[in-house]
């Protein structure tokens, strides 16, 4: 299928896997494990139609205010992630690029260091942009923007926009074009909200597991057909 245009830059906020875990009579880390192998699946379908700069929603800060057990499931499933050498080899197979967006003090120092590790082993590829938000709010992250720019603006230098855009905690990710949210719920939640002021919103009712390229392909058809002005 021909698209008359495409997302330069796609979100995902990927809900429902817990539901999905209970309603497949599975539990909440199988739930979670499939929906972390879903997102490489994701990214590698959005590389298909060229789009090279995908945004997922891992885990939020909100998220991190779950139960103790809960947290430590998901933290130990990223672990368990980032360690995998069949992760490595997709994404350097696929040559992307991993970059992780956090704040740290939200997360294990081992985890951090995992991620990094991985960030660094692929920084050099070429084909696309995997970004993962782990231990992220939209808030939070204008909080950290405005205590650096005050900062900068103490040093005597001029903050304007694009000054105060890279203080934000995601400073590598461009304008959002398209944002994707499964599960029916029809909310931002607090993303990156100074990238997606513009952005075009699409809500599947699919839980994140169910979602298939078929459902991305959908999505994309949707966003053809809008017709975008940004305020014009």
């Amino acid at each position: 299928m021909a698209f008359s245009s495409l997302p330069r830059s796609l979100a995902l906020i990927p809900d429902g896997n817990r539901r999905w875990a209970k309603a497949h009579g599975l539990s909440i880390m199988q739930g979670y494990e499939l929906g972390v192998e879903r997102f490489l699946d994701f990214s590698r379908w959005c590389k298909d139609y060229g789009i090279k700069n995908v945004t997922v929603w891992a885990l939020s800060t909100e998220n991190i205010r779950r139960s103790p057990s809960e947290v430590k499931v998901l933290f130990n499933i990223y672990r368990k992630a980032v360690k995998d050498r069949k992760l490595l080899e997709r994404l350097q197979n696929e040559g992307i690029r991993l970059n992780i967006i956090s704040n740290k003090k939200l997360i294990p120092k081992d985890l951090a260091v995992a991620f990094n590790d991985l960030q660094e082993k692929t920084k050099d590829n070429k084909n696309g942009v995997l970004n993962i938000l782990v231990g992220y709010g939209g808030k939070d992250d204008l909080v950290h923007a405005m205590k650096a720019a005050v900062g900068l603006a103490q040093k005597g230098m001029d903050i304007d926009a694009d000054a105060f855009a890279r203080c934000l905690l995601s400073n590598q990710v461009p304008e959002i074009d398209f944002i994707i949210r499964t599960s029916g719920e029809k909310r931002l939640s607090g993303l990156m909200p100074w990238q997606t002021s513009y952005s075009e919103l699409y809500f599947c009712n699919k839980l994140w597991p169910d979602f298939g390229r078929k459902d991305l392909r959908a999505a994309l058809s949707e966003y053809s057909s809008r017709n975008r002005r940004f305020g014009k």
